[in-house]
């Protein structure tokens, strides 16, 4: 394990001593958010990405010692193991080289080559690999013997070439150099398959198409393969042959005479046997897991800064799932949530419905006393959103809310649990208010993949994609913090050191026992133990508390040393909290200890001026241009307001109110050139576009930010996060930016 925590600390370049801490921490149960937060002075102020990535690696090294003690374990048990042997597998520092290594000893069912040895005729392969200047036939023809099942001279010299043939494609370092130029050196091919260009047409990019293997982005690899599983394309990867084979001739051909003919017939048929479909099998692989890798990091970035999406807060909202023939269903709730009443009406469908559904509405409003109407996205949204402005409610502001995924909320057991009495409708238009209102808080009750971001999320490795939005859930939940006494048992999962059971226990008891008053309370939750609290506590505020550090993000454990500062300027907790002048006068050096430095009095400072502060942006108002309803309604040329809604590694796509998200290539973003959208751009940002192309019968619609830039606030919010880094959360660009160059020091 030393050796991993110098392994580690090299590539992450930090030092041995943070990532043993941060190793032992993470074995003692604690998790990601804890550690970055709550234990700075042991890890050296690592922050979340730095603490997973040890995390993933430590169990990377972890997986490739326990294959390599079951291969050695393997070939003790089968007599094989040498000093030499084992020492090569001991030096393996990844688990392709460590499987090359037992390749040729690893158990098989049986080749050409086991049945040529299983006749006697490896003594004939090793002397032909040799090389040297002998007569071959005379040497082949003491093998022939027809009870082995050596019946000539023929079957003598094929045997021998099928043993030196799996020989050379089992060679550990072969292998090694041919898949560097497999990857180096190939190409992708797709082309259409016979009869497929109509079916097929969404592809037609790839119906001839040639592309370098070490260039392919991942977007491109997974569309392709996602056309050969749905039979459209025939994909192939096509190597260098000539430079192939001449390195294996360079490896292997050791003279000029009739053994090294033997030996290149055997090379000939080793390669297109054997070691070019292992290549390109593996090769296969290695793309799709590259190309996995950056499809998620691209989705969980968008999803974190989804979920970081600014709230609207605690106001009362009417919400509008719309429709045309079926009607619009028509929810009102509380501060909280609540639903208080719902409705259908139908202003799409005659004079007479528009009335009612104008009175409904008002009728609502004023009886609810409604601030904000949300209105979803899908189907008859704009129509619906030009009904209820036409409306001109005094005080109320319309919003158009991103409605990706309420319906699969609306079919969810957490929704038939939460409204057992209500139909799918109403519940998604719940769901379309509620996440108007945080979005966080609703959007962690829906699938992170069903949420409307990202690309080939259903052809990526799930478990790593869980695995990674997870990850991304966990961390967006922790750093906004959650209210005990209002927050679901879904968002309370998200909270280090609970899980869904322990959410369940917290709400049970919160229902029995009512509001908690004080963080210590949890402690009389059913299983929650004392390393759970220590986990979770800092995470959940209580709003109105007996302790006015319950409002804060100060850890309990802390609760004693912010409570000496107030003594020690003989002041209540209370008055540190609301005097800048009382907090500005503490000596902070003077409450240095072993476990308590400076990151950490810091962090506890900031906390006491803005208790439980919301790390999100502002909300602002945001609507569409009048009379663009649909893609018919546009022109080349037009400048339009619209809202990024998913962001790929070759652009971003645009909501501009017409039902089909339009594509501002990366080319067309900015004037300058970046590498990556998200140096400019997030998810949820509002933008000024302008339409350059509009193909309706493909539903294709190209934007252009570049005349816009000067009107586009994307670049100013980056340089403003980067400018408040040391008071706010991270960034969402850097910690992806971040985690790529963490990941790609692992490869």
């Amino acid at each position: 394990m030393v050796t991993h925590f110098k392994k580690i600390a090299a590539e992450l370049s930090i030092t041995e001593k943070q990532v043993n801490a941060t190793v032992n921490l993470l074995d003692e149960g604690a998790t990601v958010p804890f550690i970055s937060r709550y234990r700075k002075e042991l890890t050296g102020s690592l922050d979340e990405v730095e603490v997973a990535a040890i995390r993933d690696r430590t169990q990377q090294l972890r997986d490739l010692d326990k294959r390599r003690e079951a291969i050695l374990k393997s070939l003790t048990d089968m007599g094989k193991l040498t000093p030499e042997l084992e020492a090569k597998i001991n030096e393996a520092e990844t688990m392709v080289l460590l499987e090359d290594i037992y390749l040729p000893y690893r158990p098989k069912r049986k080749t050409r080559a086991t049945t040529a040895r299983e006749k006697g005729l490896q003594p004939l392969a090793d002397v032909i690999m040799e090389q040297g200047r002998f007569d071959v036939d005379a040497e082949a023809e003491k093998y022939i013997d027809t009870e082995k099942g050596v019946k000539d001279l023929t079957e003598a010299l094929g045997g021998a070439r099928d043993i030196i043939a799996e020989t050379i494609s089992e060679n550990a370092d072969v292998r090694t150099k041919m898949r560097e130029l497999f990857i180096e050196k190939g190409t992708f091919q797709s082309k259409v398959a016979d009869g497929k260009e109509e079916e097929g047409i969404k592809y037609k990019d790839y119906f001839d198409w040639t592309e370098p293997v070490k260039s392919a982005p991942s977007h491109r690899i997974l569309a392709m393969r996602r056309g050969e599983k749905e039979e459209i394309l025939w994909l192939d990867i096509k190597p260098a042959e000539d430079e192939a084979i001449a390195l294996l001739d360079g490896t292997f051909i050791k003279g000029n005479n009739a053994a090294s003919d033997q030996v290149r017939l055997a090379i000939a048929d080793g390669y297109k046997r054997l070691l070019k479909p292992s290549m390109e099998t593996e090769v296969r692989l290695f793309t799709k897991k590259k190309a996995d890798e950056e499809a998620i990091r691209v989705f969980a970035e968008n999803a974190r800064q989804l979920l970081l999406g600014a709230p609207l807060g605690q106001k009362r909202v009417m919400a509008v799932d719309p429709g045309f023939r079926t009607g619009c269903k028509v929810v009102c709730l509380d501060e909280q949530g609540k639903l208080l009443e719902n409705a259908t009406i139908y202003p799409h469908t005659g004079a007479g419905n528009v009335k009612e559904a104008e009175k409904t509405v008002k009728h609502l409003t004023e009886k609810f006393n409604i601030q904000a109407i949300a209105i979803g996205n899908g189907t008859a949204g704009r129509e619906t959103e030009v009904f209820i402005r036409n409306l001109n409610l005094p005080g109320v502001t319309v919003v158009m809310v991103n409605e990706s995924g309420a319906s699969i909320y609306s079919a969810s057991d957490v929704a038939r649990e939460e409204f057992p009495d209500k139909d799918v409708t109403v519940r998604g238009a719940v769901s379309i208010g509620r996440r108007l209102m945080d979005p966080l808080a609703e959007l962690v009750k829906i699938d992170p993949k069903s949420i409307g971001v990202g690309q080939y999320q259903h052809d990526v490795d799930q478990n790593k994609l869980q695995t990674s939005l997870d990850d991304t859930v966990i961390s967006c939940v922790n750093a906004v913090g959650v209210e005990l006494n209002t927050a679901s048992k879904q968002i309370l999962a998200y909270i280090s050191g609970l899980g869904p059971q322990l959410a369940q226990n917290i709400v049970e008891y919160r229902d029995q026992n009512g509001a908690f008053k004080r963080r210590d309370q949890l402690k009389k939750v059913a299983r929650l133990g004392d390393k759970a609290y220590e986990q979770a506590a800092g995470f959940l505020r209580i709003r109105d508390a007996e302790n006015p550090l319950d409002t804060s993000a100060v850890h309990p454990e802390r609760y004693t040393l912010v409570e000496q500062m107030a003594k020690d300027l003989n002041c209540s907790v209370k008055e540190l909290m609301t005097s800048d002048k009382l907090r500005k006068s503490i000596p902070l050096q003077k409450y240095v200890s072993e476990t308590v430095g400076l990151p950490t009095l810091n962090d506890i400072i900031a906390e006491l001026a803005k208790p439980g502060r919301d790390p999100r942006e502002q909300f602002e108002t945001f609507s569409f241009t009048e009379g663009v309803n649909a893609i018919g309604d546009l022109k080349v040329g037009m400048k339009l307001p619209g809202i990024v809604t998913n962001i790929t590694n070759f652009g971003a796509f645009v909501d501009i109110g017409v039902h089909q998200d339009g594509l501002v290539h990366l080319s067309q973003i900015t004037n300058r050139f970046i590498k990556d959208p998200n140096e400019v751009l997030k998810v949820a940002q509002k933008v000024e576009v302008t339409v350059t192309e509009v193909d309706v019968n493909r539903k294709r619609i190209s934007l252009s930010m570049k005349e816009n830039e000067k009107q586009a606030p994307a670049k100013k919010h980056t340089d403003r996060n980067v400018a408040n880094r040391q008071s706010k959360p991270q960034p969402e660009t850097d910690i992806a930016i971040k985690l790529a160059a963490l990941k790609n020091k692992f490869k």
